[in-house]
């Protein structure tokens, strides 16, 4: 991008910032950094995601080329999910947000308290 008004009206930009919008897109790419895995594994390695909210993301993800899904013949069923080439270039920008947040989290919620309504 050259200018200013480029980033506002360049749709690849929007799309970049709509993946990484979603809380949940982000943390999954990031537990899937080191190798495959199964839905349940996933579930344990992130905590806090419920089964269907895991299967929307592993689909949007999968719908934007970013994680590829695998269905083993086998019984019982076995389905694993693994980064795209694609996928693997979205782990520095995750990783790069992270220490920020790492870094400046405490001064956003300070900030957040200092601005939250009183008791009326």
């Amino acid at each position: 991008m050259t200018s200013d008004q480029g980033f506002l009206a360049d749709c690849r930009a929007r799309l970049a910032f709509d993946l990484l919008a979603n809380t949940w897109n982000a943390v999954v790419l990031w537990a899937l950094r080191h190798g495959p895995c199964r839905p349940g594994e996933l579930r344990e390695r992130i905590g806090g995601i419920s089964a269907k909210v895991l299967t929307e993301t592993l689909r949007r993800l999968e719908f934007n080329g970013l994680v590829t899904r695998h269905a083993y013949e086998e019984t019982p069923p076995r389905v694993e999910y693994r980064l795209t080439d694609l996928g693997r270039t979205l782990l520095a920008p995750i990783d790069a947000f992270g220490a920020w947040a790492f870094e400046h989290g405490d001064k956003v919620l300070a900030a957040q308290e200092e601005r939250e309504p009183g008791p009326s």
